[in-house]
């Protein structure tokens, strides 16, 4: 299934941001989405490195000591599910936001929909990759990599292991889904970020990357351009970027919620109509 027809949609390109910024993003997309704007179809990266806690993740599962002596940045996202390693290096990550009016009401349908570019992307790439067709029990429930297989949102490779964890939310009539995608496994960082004591071996067995599997070895830049050329395909989208104001926004919701105590630590939200 194709993207909605007879829609402006823009595409920006990867970006390297941090964490916050990256979230914040999102949610400025969406809320442009919402007002009529244009719709978006965006790669990024997080820069530097980022674990992002599910919307009601505890933070006691968290090593707070370890992520601030290994610099990696602590955010939580609009989604739930939970915490995602994202290093600098290892991970592509991806968003789509579009008014919900235009989007399949169910959410199964709405998966389907906006990750097909996904699914094209890696089958460009020569992986061979599909929706989790069984669930399979969490190992580690704070780790969004390390819980139950979901057949709507998982996408796995023909072996079963995990390559990208997908997630939608809705704010201001608009649909958000963003994605990661693993090209690298960082194993040793991803675990390292959580307070229970993980083995690498049991990671490994769960979670595998494009780099993996992917024919010929694709490096990063490849795996990029791949991934940004199907979701263009996809929404039939025009080069674009943010507006003046919706960078500016986006600072504002990354300073006040984003980079927030309150909200990484406690996932309590500012309020929206404060200046």
């Amino acid at each position: 299934m194709t993207a909605p027809a007879d829609r402006t949609w823009r595409f920006v390109s990867e970006e390297a941001r941090p964490g916050p910024m990256q979230m914040a993003l999102d949610e400025v997309a969406a809320e442009t989405a919402a007002r009529g704007g244009p719709r978006t179809v965006r790669v990024y990266r997080w820069r530097p490195s980022t674990l992002s806690l599910g919307y009601g993740q505890d933070p006691a599962t968290v090593d707070w000591a370890f992520c601030e002596r290994a610099g990696i940045d602590v955010t939580r996202r609009q989604t739930g599910g939970g915490a995602i390693y994202h290093d600098a290096h290892g991970d592509v990550s991806y968003s789509i936001a579009a008014p919900a009016a235009e989007l399949p009401g169910d959410l199964m349908d709405a998966y389907e929909v906006l990750c097909s570019p996904l699914l094209a992307a890696l089958d460009r790439l020569g992986v061979d990759a599909g929706y989790a067709e069984t669930e399979r029990p969490a190992v580690h429930g704070p780790a969004c990599y390390l819980r139950e297989m979901h057949p709507a949102h998982d996408v796995v490779a023909a072996d079963g292991r995990k390559l990208s964890g997908n997630a939608q939310y809705r704010q201001r009539d608009a649909v958000l889904q963003h994605g990661s995608v693993t090209f690298e496994r960082a194993v040793e960082r991803h675990l390292e970020t959580f307070t229970a004591d993980l083995a690498p071996a049991v990671f490994r067995d769960r979670v595998t990357s494009i780099r993996d599997r992917a024919e010929g070895g694709p490096s990063r830049a490849e795996a990029v351009e791949a991934l940004e050329t199907a979701l263009v395909e996809w929404a039939d989208a025009e080069p674009g970027g943010w507006t003046a104001a919706e960078l500016s926004r986006a600072r504002d919701l990354a300073a006040r919620k984003y980079e927030s105590t309150a909200w990484v630590r406690e996932g309590e939200a500012p309020d929206a109509t404060a200046e």
